[in-house]
């Protein structure tokens, strides 16, 4: 019985499983056209984590004010 279950499964598998899509990721392993300098990279560093960081601050300096029910 088990073989007939195998059978089936294998070919039945490819018309479930439908077209695959193969990616492929582009890879440069040349180094960068510019430098970034340190400023920049402060700078950018500061943004995301005040991007991150910001609004869970944000609440959690206002949550008494959000359990407060009116």
């Amino acid at each position: 019985m088990s073989g007939l279950l195998r059978t089936i499964a294998f070919r039945a598998a490819p018309a479930l499983r439908g077209h695959t899509v193969c990616q492929r990721a582009n890879v440069y392993t040349r180094p960068a056209k510019e430098k970034i300098g340190a400023m920049e990279t402060v700078i950018g560093l500061g943004l995301f984590t005040l991007a991150i960081l910001g609004p869970s601050g944000w609440i959690l300096a206002h949550l008494e004010d959000y359990k407060k029910r009116e």
